[in-house]
């Protein structure tokens, strides 16, 4: 099974970031502040298809280090981090090579739906977003938080804004001025406004939130 690689998806490049920024500027006071405050940014492009996915379930809940780790340890381990060689390794095989029992087991549920057909990342891409996101969450495992940042930044889609990601939460709660993070559904229903550039506002957001943490940007300013 061939897996769709950053190369082959259509991701946005600086001239269409920056068109987005502008309208989003337009259309938000908040985000207008946030994009005067906040540099340039690429969009944060990754590995697709089975691979992908299974590298950002490596990476959830434990630091950029461990992950990294462990994923070194799988593409070893497993000679390609593909349906075939995670479901030959079965649950305990995979723990062996780093990952919690959880996700073991949902990279063999997803392997055994890889092999039966019951999931195709080189379809996955025709899919309209609705679409996509159903497929993805009907894997073990797979939460609506990870199929949006998946469908992001693996196939580089524009107008997904995953309101449960704490960065998020906390980078509008800043740019607001607020005492206490939106819900996450108050956060989908803010970002409505954001469409159909909502993946632009997530970047944004995240790299604003990264600069104000560093030190990098002064905010409020002034």
């Amino acid at each position: 099974m061939s897996q769709p690689s950053p190369s082959t998806l259509d991701f946005p490049d600086q001239r269409q970031i920056a068109a987005a920024r502008e309208a989003l500027a337009k259309a938000d006071p908040v985000l207008a502040a946030v994009h005067a405050a906040t540099p340039i940014f690429p969009w944060r492009a990754g590995q697709g298809g089975f691979a992908g996915l299974v590298r950002m379930i490596v990476g959830q809940q434990v630091s950029t280090a461990a992950a990294a780790a462990i994923w070194a340890r799988l593409e070893q381990g497993l000679g390609e981090v593909a349906p075939e060689a995670a479901a030959g390794r079965g649950e305990e095989g995979l723990k062996a090579l780093g990952l919690s029992r959880p996700k073991a087991r949902y990279v063999v549920a997803m392997a055994e739906a890889c092999r039966a057909g019951h999931m195709d990342f080189d379809r996955l891409p025709v899919l309209d977003d609705g679409e996509a996101v159903a497929a993805l969450t009907a894997l073990k495992g797979v939460g609506r938080w990870s199929a949006e940042v998946y469908l992001m930044f693996c196939e580089g889609r524009r107008d997904f804004f995953p309101a449960a990601d704490i960065a998020l939460q906390e980078a509008l709660r800043l740019a607001e001025g607020g005492e206490r993070r939106r819900t996450i559904e108050d956060l989908y229903a803010r970002s409505a406004d954001w469409a159909p550039h909502r993946s632009v506002a997530a970047h944004l957001l995240w790299r604003f939130y990264a600069g104000v943490r560093s030190g990098e940007i002064a905010f409020p300013p002034g």
